[in-house]
């Protein structure tokens, strides 16, 4: 069968597909580079990670604050996907857990300055965090209770309390190169385990 061959449902429906594709891999290349060099790292340089051209990413993505809005809703939607998948994959439910809060972090590091780049549409920041609580806090609240349910850590743990925590401990780790927040994360999430 050749290209002709295809109906015209078929080949819009593989268009879409293709472009879709695209985007995930525009999204993780975005990401991948906001994370070491920031939201204001050069279009050029998430093109290259991406292996596409720079007018490819404006078509997707006509503004900068169209693309790291896009890559923080990626980037939720991933963390919140994983929660289940990582407690269906994982030894334990605390290590499950542990790999999720590993996730998170990654989301926050590549959050970092989102604020500066929504600075003039408060009310779209504030969309963006409801968003994020709307779909994060739940996963963190199952892992949480498999957790307690499996006796590896204390019932009653809140999920916003221990997001909220994980988040300070992040703060400042994008602007100091010897500041590495995953081992006092890493210690937080160990504090959470059950005396024996």
């Amino acid at each position: 069968m050749n290209d002709s061959d295809q109906s015209p449902a078929s080949a819009a429906g593989s268009k879409r597909k293709d472009a879709r594709r695209n985007q995930q891999t525009l999204l993780d290349a975005a990401a991948a580079v906001f994370a070491t060099s920031g939201v204001e790292a050069r279009v050029r340089d998430i093109a290259a990670k991406a292996g596409v051209g720079m007018g490819t990413i404006y078509r997707h993505f006509p503004s900068r604050a169209d693309l790291v809005i896009a890559v923080y809703r990626h980037q939720v939607e991933a963390c919140a996907e994983a929660g289940p998948a990582l407690l269906a994959t994982s030894p334990t439910p605390h290590a499950a857990l542990g790999r999720w809060v590993d996730l998170f972090v990654d989301f926050l590091v590549t959050k970092h300055g989102l604020a500066a780049a929504l600075q003039n549409d408060s009310s779209g920041f504030e969309t963006l965090h409801a968003y994020f609580l709307d779909r994060l806090l739940p996963v963190c609240t199952q892992l949480l209770d498999a957790a307690a349910a499996a006796g590896e850590i204390r019932s009653g743990l809140d999920a916003y309390q221990l997001m909220r925590g994980v988040g300070n401990l992040c703060i400042g780790a994008e602007s100091d190169p010897r500041y590495d927040a995953r081992p006092l994360v890493a210690l937080l999430v160990a504090g959470l385990r059950q005396p024996r």
